[in-house]
């Protein structure tokens, strides 16, 4: 899979919106060139919310063991939930940081190397092994943002 078949899948969801930085749109130049996916009906970016789903094209600061930093490296991190995670991974989120799995193996479903504990899941540079499971995490991904959004209007409506 490619970034812009991962952003074409995405943001072809009803209410998705795709944040994609790049230089002079104020954003910080450590975003640039990554994507941001969010449910936000109204087309605004979120302040109070994380992404469901983000696109990665470098190392962030604490965040260097997937060494996005090679060539056409990239990495996914899908927000599935704990549930999604540990049946993916047969193990809980809290059990996340205790893995001996390299963080910058491709095409392999992985626990986020900073934020599985938080039900976070990453695949580098996906390819046939692991296509499949993009999408269908992506689905859901999408489909808990989208019921959180929802549960948050209807209390605000109260």
């Amino acid at each position: 899979m490619t970034i812009e078949e991962i952003i074409e899948l995405v943001s072809g969801r009803d209410g998705v919106l795709v944040l994609t930085p790049s230089e002079g749109d104020g954003r910080p130049e450590l975003s640039w060139g990554d994507a941001f996916f969010y449910y936000s009906p109204d087309g605004v970016v979120p302040t109070t919310v994380q992404p469901f789903a983000t696109v990665v094209t470098k190392n962030y600061p604490g965040d260097e063991s997937s060494r996005l930093d090679r060539p056409d490296t990239f990495r996914v991190n899908i927000h599935a939930g704990k549930e999604e995670f540990t049946e993916r991974l047969g193990r809980t989120p809290r059990e996340a940081a205790r893995t001996d799995v390299d963080p910058g193996v491709e095409d392999t479903l992985i626990a986020h190397p900073v934020y599985g504990t938080a039900g976070w899941l990453a695949i580098v540079n996906p390819a046939s092994n692991t296509e499949a499971a993009v999408r269908e995490l992506l689905d859901t991904a999408y489909r808990l943002d989208r019921a959180r959004y929802e549960r948050r209007a209807g209390s605000s409506r109260d």
